[in-house]
């Protein structure tokens, strides 16, 4: 088991990062880290599967999950036995912007 988490990603735990040790503390950012990690684990165990994104589930898309921590959401997908993470956000955030804008990026 491994988990991959994609360049798009990565600059999004970047921009949380950036944007909780601007308006808070470096200990309420390690915690979240520390939360977001501990998620990725659960769910690359299989502990944890994450809940279908309703707007692929619509036009038949089922393997695309968030899953939430207490300040952030995750989009993933579990390929074989490795999972891979699409996106971090806060919940401030509008996910299905960050959705949207990410799908059309890749086109």
């Amino acid at each position: 088991m491994s988990i991959v988490i994609l360049p798009d990603a990565r600059e999004d735990l970047l921009s949380v990062q950036s944007y909780m040790l601007d308006r808070w503390s470096e200990p309420l950012w390690l915690k979240a880290e520390d939360e977001i990690f501990q998620k990725l684990s659960e769910l690359d165990s299989g502990f944890l599967s994450g809940t279908v994104v309703q707007a692929f589930a619509d036009v038949g898309i089922f393997d695309y999950k968030t899953s939430v921590t207490s300040h952030h959401r995750i989009l993933h997908r579990k390929i074989d036995d490795t999972l891979y993470v699409y996106a971090i956000a806060g919940h401030q955030q509008d996910f299905q912007t960050l959705l949207m804008r990410r799908l059309l990026s890749h086109r």
